[in-house]
C-alpha cells in the first residue's frame, strides 16, 4: 500500500478550511454559500489551497510523471469545436480558427492510487461539488477516457478561445508555466438561448476586454466553472515549463460517454464503450457545440 492509499480524505484536503465531511456545518454552508454566489454572478470560483500543501510536491511529480503518456496533437479549430470548413456566414466568429496545440492523458493511463484519482472517485468528494453547483447529485462520467484526465500545455503551446460541451467544470493546477498559461475568461458570455455573437467576435478580435476577466491560479487550487456559456482560453505558455491541470467531469444523469469524434480528437484513439454509445447523446440546448 503506497503513503496516499493509507491516508484518510482528510489528510488530502485541508478539512479546516473545506469540511467536506460535515456539509450541514456552519463552516461548510459559507464555503457552498460563497462557491453559488459567484459560480451565478461571474460564472466561476476557486477554492485556494485545497490540497493540503503538504502534499503539493507530491500532486506536482505525480502529474508530471504521468504527463508524457498524452496524446499529442496540433489541430485547427474553432470556438465551437465545430467543423472548420462549416457553411456559416462571412462574418461569423465560428470561421475564426486557431491551432490548439495542447494534450491530455486519459483516464485509463492514471494511476487508481494517484492523488487527483483519489480526488475524482470520493463520493464525499462528489457531494460536495454538487452542493456548490446546486445540483442533487453528480455522477462519474461512464466514459472510460474522459472522465478524469490531465491537460498538458507545453511551451510554445496553448489552449485557444472555447466553449465547452459539459455546462459546469472542475478542475485543478497540479504544474504552473514558467510564464504565461494563464486562464482568461468572459462570464456568461452567451446564455441557452442566445449565442451572443457579436460579442464572441470582439472576444477573438482583441476587442472584448471589457468582457475578459484573467484568473490567478496556484498549484492546489480547486475551480469550479461554467464552461458552456464562458468563453475562456489559457494564454501561450513561454518559459521551459508546461502546465498542467487535472479536470475532474462529472454529468448529473449517469451513464455519459463522449462521441467517437469527439474522444478521437482528444485521446487519439476509441474504445468499444464509445461506438457503442455513438447517437445517443442527449443535448440539453441547442448551441453550436
Amino acid at each position: 500500500m503506497s503513503t496516499l492509499e493509507a491516508m484518510k480524505f482528510d489528510q488530502l484536503v485541508d478539512t479546516a478550511r473545506y469540511p467536506l465531511s460535515d456539509l450541514e456545518s456552519a463552516e461548510a454552508r459559507a464555503v457552498v454559500t460563497r462557491a453559488r454566489r459567484e459560480l451565478e454572478t461571474v460564472g466561476c470560483t476557486v477554492l485556494p489551497d485545497f490540497v493540503r500543501t503538504s502534499l503539493l510536491d507530491v500532486l506536482r511529480q505525480e502529474c508530471a510523471d504521468i504527463a508524457p503518456r498524452a496524446h499529442f496533437d496540433v489541430e485547427t479549430v474553432n470556438v465551437y469545436n465545430i467543423p472548420v470548413d462549416a457553411d456559416l456566414p462571412a462574418d461569423h466568429p465560428g470561421r475564426r480558427t486557431f491551432q490548439r496545440g495542447n494534450a491530455f492523458v486519459a483516464r485509463d493511463r492514471i494511476p487508481a492510487d494517484a492523488l487527483i484519482s483519489r480526488l475524482y472517485s470520493h463520493t464525499v468528494f462528489q457531494h460536495f461539488i454538487a452542493r456548490c453547483f446546486g445540483l442533487p447529485q453528480l455522477h462519474e462520467l461512464a466514459d472510460p477516457l474522459s472522465g478524469l484526465v490531465l491537460n498538458v500545455v507545453s511551451p510554445g503551446m496553448e489552449h485557444p478561445w472555447h466553449f465547452d460541451t459539459n455546462e459546469f467544470t472542475v478542475s485543478m493546477l497540479t504544474q504552473q508555466a514558467q510564464d504565461g498559461g494563464v486562464f482568461e475568461y468572459c462570464p456568461h458570455i452567451r446564455s441557452p438561448h442566445t449565442e451572443s455573437f457579436d460579442d464572441v467576435r470582439d472576444v477573438l478580435d482583441g476587442r472584448g476586454e471589457r468582457l475578459t476577466r484573467r484568473l490567478p491560479l496556484k498549484p492546489g487550487d480547486l475551480q469550479l466553472f461554467k464552461g458552456r456559456y464562458s468563453l475562456h482560453r489559457v494564454s501561450p505558455v513561454r518559459g521551459d515549463i508546461a502546465r498542467h491541470s487535472a479536470i475532474f467531469a462529472y454529468s448529473e444523469r449517469p451513464g455519459v460517454i463522449g462521441s467517437v469524434a469527439r474522444t478521437r480528437q482528444l485521446f487519439g484513439r476509441v474504445l468499444p464503450a464509445h461506438e457503442a454509445a455513438e447517437g445517443r447523446a442527449v443535448r440539453g440546448d441547442r448551441l453550436l457545440d
